[in-house]
């Protein structure tokens, strides 16, 4: 089975799918142990590979040599890459698209804002119109093979929200995400003018939708669970913490945690991602 199919097979199931936001190779060693899904999150990648907000910085070539890497690393999780709105141009985006389905990519999200864009939890985002955006959408999914393709609108007036969901569930996409959803009650009116479509809910620390677990998003039917920011956000306290407590011990290492990080433990969790450990695990089971 290949990874859209194994990804598509997924979602299926009765409950919640998560897929935890990653924003490196290390941070994507830690959640592997953990989860059997992975999301390249376009906040956290701006964040770690540029220093720079999630404002439309990415090139896509950085994005497809990072999917190849995790691919190579982690042979059987699932990957889903925020592909943003296409790197703007219908053609690149379906070259992109082409590009991260051969990488081993197990689906892409595409969202309607133009240029210059925003995170979508963040003020300010500008959105496509909605034509302009489903005739791009049309040529990504005519030019994917089997990748899983996720339709997002960033629409944020509650009845452009519904008539953008409704068009993107007819629009033959795979999973529909309307991102920065601020209420349970929207999440139910989505999952209501969707149909039977896979709905997509996405979380972010400190962003506009409500903080809900996977059993209440089971609840409210939603099928796949993307996190886009518990290991960036997590690293940053503490990272932030760590140091300002070497600087307080006037530079002297504090004695290691048991069982936390030192030389030894980073290296056993990074010879794991060494292609030659893997054996004959190419596809997904």
């Amino acid at each position: 089975m290949g990874y859209g199919l194994a990804l598509r097979e997924a979602i299926t199931d009765a409950e919640t799918t998560p897929l935890i936001g990653i924003y490196d190779m290390y941070s994507a060693s830690l959640a592997a142990r953990h989860y059997d899904g992975l999301f390249v999150s376009g906040f956290g990648f701006a964040a770690s590979h540029y220093g720079l907000p999630d404002i439309g910085f990415i090139a896509w070539p950085d994005i497809v040599a990072f999917a190849e890497r995790l691919r190579l690393a982690f042979p059987r999780h699932h990957l889903l890459v925020d592909i943003d709105d296409g790197y703007a141009d219908p053609e690149v985006a379906c070259h992109v698209v082409q590009r991260l389905e051969r990488a081993g990519a197990s689906g892409v999200v595409l969202e309607d804002q133009k240029r210059p864009r925003r995170c979508g939890h963040a003020d300010g985002k500008q959105i496509l119109p909605l034509e302009e955006y489903l005739d791009k959408l049309r040529m990504v999914l005519d030019s994917r093979s089997e990748m899983l393709v996720v339709a997002r609108t960033d629409a944020t007036d509650d009845a452009e929200i519904e008539r953008r969901a409704v068009a993107l569930a007819k629009s033959g996409a795979d999973v529909v995400l309307v991102d920065g959803v601020r209420t349970v009650e929207s999440i139910r009116r989505i999952r209501e003018v969707t149909g039977g479509v896979p709905l997509l809910f996405n979380q972010i620390g400190g962003g506009r939708s409500p903080r809900l677990s996977l059993s209440e998003l089971t609840e409210l039917g939603v099928d796949v669970a993307i996190y886009s920011t518990p290991c960036l956000f997590a690293a940053h306290d503490a990272v932030d913490d760590a140091l300002r407590r070497l600087k307080d011990a006037d530079g002297r290492l504090p004695e290691p945690t048991p069982g936390g990080a030192t030389v030894a433990a980073s290296t056993r969790l990074l010879e794991g991602n060494i292609s030659r450990h893997h054996g004959s695990r190419h596809l997904p089971a």
